[in-house]
């Protein structure tokens, strides 16, 4: 398993829970951005820098993933496309997408899409919360858990 992040986007937060449970779990992450960005030094975490575009680094996720893998995104297209090349999808809030629901969140984000298109005011996104770090945190520790069971995977303790 390899989990990649969107990571343009992605709150300095919810990295910073993933720095941790990388080192704690040992698996492998790649941030895709289409800037530098400053992370820790790890063995088990690398950064790819694509170019800049729309699209772009959803584009070189899709290339790399492999079943199994765990992307953190609140793009929906991407989350759908992952999930349709049998990949984990996490919203940095907390959701996970799924078969069951990718549908309809691509479904809600192509009407709102439609509706700023022809001039309706929609607002934007609720600020980013304490709650939202929580609630990722938790999905985040209840996943890699039940995945590393089900590889029969150690977890190493953190370091202190």
């Amino acid at each position: 398993m390899h989990i990649w992040v969107d990571a343009d986007a992605c709150p300095k937060a919810i990295k910073e829970i993933l720095y941790r449970a990388v080192e704690r779990t040992n698996i492998p992450m790649t941030l895709v951005a289409n800037r530098t960005l400053s992370i820790p030094k790890s063995p088990r975490i690398d950064m790819l820098e694509v170019a800049a575009g729309a699209d772009v680094a959803d584009a070189e996720i899709v290339a790399h993933i492999q079943a199994g893998d765990l992307v953190i995104t609140a793009d929906i297209p991407l989350a759908a496309d992952v999930i349709a090349n049998n990949a984990h999808a996490l919203n940095p809030r907390g959701t996970f997408y799924s078969e069951a629901n990718v549908k309809q969140y691509l479904s809600m984000r192509n009407f709102m899409d439609e509706l700023r298109g022809s001039g309706v005011t929609t607002g934007g996104p609720a600020a980013f919360s304490n709650g939202d770090r929580a609630a990722f945190a938790n999905q985040l520790d209840r996943f890699l858990t039940r995945q590393l069971k089900s590889a029969k995977i150690g977890i190493t303790p953190p370091c202190k």
